[in-house]
């Protein structure tokens, strides 16, 4: 499952599930360049405790910005010769009843989950076409396949997520480019570290595993996309979840 001389693109990659994905990518072998938002002390800190010189590049990007994900595309481009993998991670929660919820919390979820797998892919695709070949891994959830109460924008997201995953699977597979969503169930991160141990039990009723998920477990599916190994594979939403799907 090596990806030596591979080039891996990652958005959100400065916490959670994206940093997870960047430190395996790094250690499968790929140069790694991957955005940020705000934290560039962070981005920073990753960097120089990955240790790995030129492999790796943080940029500071909005993936929901169409023309920042065309420069973003430039400058990984300029900086590793091609992008052969395409993480789409960026994502952000903004929950809230629908009596509740307004335009703000829609939009912004909206843009910034679902929006931004647009900008990268568009703007990915002639290079990887040029390049006769690629693999783009988007990030959606198990809400994104059978809803939540309070996340009707998240949801609304993720699952167009999916359906764009597999419209782009048939549209660019005669290219040798593949196209493939991950849906992770409950994971272990900043986000879900804060929830109290009667909510967390709570979760864990549902889940036939009775853990949460670890990064790690996430990152290895995304390694595994990335690689000549899964090239048969595109189109499939592939859920991590501990069997919260069922």
């Amino acid at each position: 499952m090596t990806l030596q001389g591979k080039t891996a693109l990652v958005t959100g990659g400065s916490r959670g599930i994206g940093e997870g994905i960047v430190r395996k990518l790094i250690a499968q072998g790929a140069n790694v360049v991957f955005t940020y938002r705000s934290s560039a002390d962070r981005a920073n800190a990753i960097i120089d405790d990955l240790n790995v010189g030129e492999r790796i590049l943080a940029l500071q990007s909005d993936a929901a910005d169409y023309q920042q994900a065309e420069t973003l595309i430039k400058q990984a481009l300029e900086a590793f010769g091609s992008i052969d993998i395409l993480v789409n991670n960026a994502g952000i929660t903004k929950d809230g009843l629908m009596l509740r919820m307004s335009e703000e919390q829609w939009d912004s979820v909206i843009e910034i989950n679902l929006k931004s797998v647009f900008n990268l892919t568009k703007h990915v695709m002639r290079p990887m076409m040029k390049n006769r070949g690629g693999s783009i891994i988007n990030l959606t959830s198990v809400v994104g396949v059978f809803g939540n109460a309070g996340q009707a924008n998240y949801a609304a997201s993720k699952a167009g997520i999916i359906g764009f995953t597999k419209s782009i699977a048939k549209e660019v597979g005669s290219r040798n480019i593949r196209c493939n969503a991950i849906a992770p169930g409950f994971i272990d991160t900043e986000m879900t570290g804060s929830l109290d141990d009667k909510t967390r039990d709570a979760y864990l009723t549902n889940v036939p595993l009775k853990r949460f998920g670890q990064v790690e477990e996430v990152a290895d599916l995304v390694a595994f996309l990335g690689s000549d190994a899964s090239s048969y594979m595109t189109g499939q939403v592939l859920s991590v979840c501990g069997g919260l799907n069922i």
